[in-house]
């Protein structure tokens, strides 16, 4: 069972969410994997901590381009949909802009007289830890200059563990490629909004966007009593289950600032995230 848990702007506490559903999923005995999707910032070892199993290399091919055999004829660039090949033909000059480079390959389809060969780049890394028996953690991280993250979302998710039950993909905010590339492989996701004007515009694009992927859509309601209740509102009117209600609360944020996971310090807390993986098991038939 893979949840994503996601969220259409930032701050509306998804990584909260993330972590103490990880964290109560694998006190109950689950093989819970729990990956840090935010590639660009990710912050999930800021809460937990624990061996480490490996740290890996992430790797993009880049096209490399020959001078002495390259005609400039143009068709690569004209194949390329990313516009990252630069070309002035009048002065011989063609040159490759990796930042915008996706690795696609056809500039290489394109060529016609073995101009084009690949090089490779580290873009970012990989990292696991072994949390518990039961539990392990993955970190994707981007290279600071690199300017796509969705080839590391997607070798962290490569690299759950085979025997794991559940797993959960703290997403990146938004509805841009990085949450393409994170929801794209849930079976379903959980959104985390707080009723505040932005959290509903933020909420409503997300929702639009999943809908037309065709994934099955929840919902968390975060910082629950600051606001209106136009998101309650919205998610009635969309059919979307609200799995809990967490409430604006003072000791919550000064809990979740030190770094602590509120379930395991407060019990009702902990009844709370143990209440929403029921709910979660029962949507996808496992059974208690």
């Amino acid at each position: 069972m893979k949840i994503a848990v996601a969220s259409g702007k930032g701050g509306t506490g998804k990584t909260f969410v993330s972590s103490n559903l990880f964290y109560v999923a694998q006190h109950h005995n689950y093989k819970t994997s729990l990956v840090d999707c935010d590639a660009e910032e990710p912050n999930i070892f800021g809460f937990f901590s624990g061996n480490e199993n490996y740290k890996v290399p992430v790797i993009q091919k880049i096209p490399f381009i020959d001078n002495q055999k390259c005609t400039f004829c143009g068709k690569c660039s004209s194949y390329c949909e990313f516009n990252a090949i630069f070309m002035l033909s009048i002065i011989k000059n063609i040159q490759v802009i990796p930042e915008l480079c996706h690795s696609c390959g056809a500039c290489l389809f394109a060529c016609k007289f073995d101009a084009i060969t690949e090089t490779e780049i580290e873009i970012g890394e990989i990292t696991a830890i072994q949390f518990s028996v039961n539990a392990e953690i993955i970190e994707s991280k981007m290279n600071i200059g690199m300017e796509r993250s969705g080839d590391i979302i997607k070798t962290a998710q490569k690299k759950i563990a085979e025997s794991s039950e559940i797993v959960i993909y703290d997403s990146p905010p938004g509805t841009s490629c990085p949450f393409i590339a994170t929801v794209e492989n849930a079976d379903f996701v959980i959104m985390v909004a707080e009723p505040t004007p932005f959290g509903l515009n933020d909420l409503k694009l997300s929702v639009e966007v999943l809908k037309q992927i065709g994934k099955p859509i929840f919902a968390v309601i975060n910082k629950h009593g600051i606001g209106n209740n136009e998101v309650e509102k919205f998610l009635t009117s969309e059919k979307i289950e609200i799995l809990a209600k967490i409430p604006f609360d003072i000791d919550i944020a000064k809990t979740y600032s030190t770094g602590k996971i509120l379930a395991e310090v407060n019990p009702h807390f902990f009844t709370l995230f143990t209440n929403m993986l029921q709910k979660i098991t029962q949507i996808s038939n496992l059974q208690e």
